[in-house]
């Protein structure tokens, strides 16, 4: 097309989509409503051309600081919703599954393998609330889990992930552990704090432009596995932590909540929750999508 026009545009650049080379339908669909959305988006703020090279500029920077210690691209996605927003369409529970939410940016490949209730502690801190944290992982029909393998970690007292405080020893407070024959998992942790997600790149850039604070409650990851169930991405909050009504990325879901309590003389810890965990087949999965 040789007439370029506000009017026409759009409509050009999705007739070439597949012009020139073979894609599946599942790539057609995805760029036609890219290239709708991003060409409405830009007529509907009628962006400028600084506005667009500002957003250039942005997304540089953005790449520029990624790599194996921080995703920069999760956390703006993070920011924006889009991240539990992709979780929630991607993983449907229909049928009484624990819900998943974000990974975040903060997860790290081969943490430390452990024993049934070993502690993930490594370095200790003046203000720390040790925490004993137990559960079982069941199916939608109350059947045990054993053999699923947790993978947890959380921030220090501090507020920091260990890979982003020198002062931290190398995977302090993470770990991987599995369930026993009935399905039951027990570590021990520190109790979480709410924290400030990294505001010193893009990410602050973002969320200062969107009037919106950088805090997220305590919580602790956990993504499980276990061959023939869908993987679950998902967290545990603390049901005293401030943000859990106004979390910086959204993420918090009620049903994801638990109760920590004190943990009595039973237990060499100062705390103790108990949360269940229930995972739904693969076969399950792929049907409800």
């Amino acid at each position: 097309m040789r007439n370029i026009t506000i009017d026409n545009i759009t409509d050009a650049v999705v007739a070439a989509i597949g012009q020139n080379g073979d894609i599946t339908p599942r790539q057609r669909e995805i760029m036609t409503a890219l290239v709708r959305h991003l060409h409405g988006f830009c007529k509907d703020v009628n962006l400028t051309t600084d506005e667009f090279m500002g957003a250039c500029d942005f997304l540089a920077r953005a790449g520029a600081v990624c790599s194996d210690k921080r995703q920069e691209f999760i956390l703006l996605a993070d920011i924006l919703g889009v991240e539990v927003l992709v979780d929630m369409i991607s993983n449907p529970t229909p049928n009484g599954e624990t819900t998943g939410t974000v990974l975040g940016p903060f997860f790290r490949e081969n943490a430390p393998v452990l024993p049934q209730g070993a502690s993930i502690v490594q370095k200790h801190f003046d203000n720390e609330e040790s925490v004993f944290v137990e559960g079982y992982v069941r199916d939608k029909d109350g059947n045990a889990i054993p053999g699923a393998v947790l993978d947890v970690w959380e921030d220090a007292p501090n507020g920091l992930y260990e890979n982003h405080d020198p002062d931290q020893p190398d995977y302090n407070l993470r770990g991987r552990l599995e369930t026993d024959d009935t399905g039951y998992y027990a570590y021990r942790a520190l109790r979480p704090v709410p924290y400030p997600i990294p505001s010193d790149w893009t990410a602050g850039e973002m969320i200062s432009f969107m009037g919106h604070h950088t805090m997220r409650p305590g919580h602790i990851h956990v993504v499980i596995n276990k061959d023939g169930f869908r993987p679950l991405i998902s967290q545990l909050y603390d049901g005293s932590s401030d943000y859990l009504d106004n979390d910086s990325v959204f993420a918090v879901k009620e049903e994801l909540i638990g109760e920590f309590q004190p943990a009595g003389d039973a237990l060499d810890t100062d705390l103790k929750v108990r949360f269940d965990f229930v995972l739904t087949a693969a076969d399950t999965a792929m049907a409800a999508e």
